[in-house]
């Protein structure tokens, strides 16, 4: 069986991804990614929560800029999006952590991780069946919280 490929590194091949894209390493795009490699992989951000963790660091970016960037970042696989009943949150793709799936809250948008070798499995045996080559698994269980019973 292959395996699941690992996410990017950081670092020099943010800055090759732009150069390559045809695009700038601008100080936003640096301090964005710079506060999700700060916060180590499995915290999950919106675009809000990005604004105001770099405003408390005295950090001035643009609320339109973050979207933009977070957009860029999840295209460029150096970030995952996760979509919640409180719109988009967004996570680092660590290569030691995409292993993992989601438990979303419906009402309050907590959001869990768990690690699941069966939900991988499966998503390996059905890219093999219809011929794809797995890059990489994903699975958001949508429930109810204890708080919010």
């Amino acid at each position: 069986m292959s395996s699941v490929s690992t996410q990017p590194e950081t670092g020099g091949s943010l800055r090759q991804g732009l150069h390559e894209g045809g695009r700038r390493l601008t100080p936003q795009r640096r301090r964005i990614l710079e506060l999700f490699e700060s916060l180590g992989a499995g915290k999950h951000l919106s675009a809000e929560d990005v604004h105001h963790q770099l405003l408390d660091r005295q950090l001035k970016v643009s609320l339109a800029t973050i979207y933009r960037t977070l957009r860029l970042l999840v295209e460029m696989g150096f970030l995952q999006e996760l979509q919640t009943s409180n719109g988009s949150q967004f996570e680092l793709a660590d290569a030691e952590h995409i292993r993992h799936h989601h438990l979303v809250c419906v009402r309050c948008g907590r959001t869990e991780d768990f690690e699941s070798e069966a939900v991988l499995n499966a998503g390996l045996k059905a890219s093999q069946g219809f011929g794809f080559d797995l890059i990489g698994s994903s699975l958001t269980v949508r429930g109810i919280c204890p708080q919010c019973r």
